[in-house]
């Protein structure tokens, strides 16, 4: 048996960045420790932001996200996208800006995080 239990994302602000997935999200907050400011994701999936010192390892690389969330959520998380007047996409090339796709039986849509990082909100799996 094998499943995925965390990952590290790279952030400017640690605790800037998790606040926007929290809410994102409307995931929980988990206990933080060292450099690490966490947030719980369902299955007991932990998502570890840290944030990097500007000459650690040079720019943040963007990192790409997906998140397979039910049609309620998904309608929530749209809706705080336009509120906060954030930029999002249909396509993950950007060029369907303002709108959200219909692909594999569900929707989707793609932002990026405060740091840059490709998010994608899906409400069906691709397989």
């Amino acid at each position: 048996m094998s499943r995925f239990n965390h990952t590290i994302v790279a952030a400017r602000d640690a605790a800037t960045s998790a606040a926007f997935y929290r809410r994102l999200l409307e995931a929980d907050e988990a206990p933080s420790w060292g450099p690490f400011v966490n947030i719980a994701l369902d299955d007991g999936v932990l998502f570890q932001f840290a944030a990097l010192p500007p000459d650690a390892f040079g720019e943040i690389q963007p990192q790409h996200y997906a998140f397979l969330v039910d049609d309620e959520l998904f309608d929530r998380a749209v809706a705080r996208i336009r509120a906060d007047g954030r930029d999002h996409w249909a396509d993950p090339q950007r060029t369907r800006p303002g709108e959200t796709n219909t692909e594999h039986g569900g929707r989707g849509v793609y932002l990026l995080d405060p740091v840059g990082h490709y998010l994608e909100l899906i409400t069906r799996p691709y397989l």
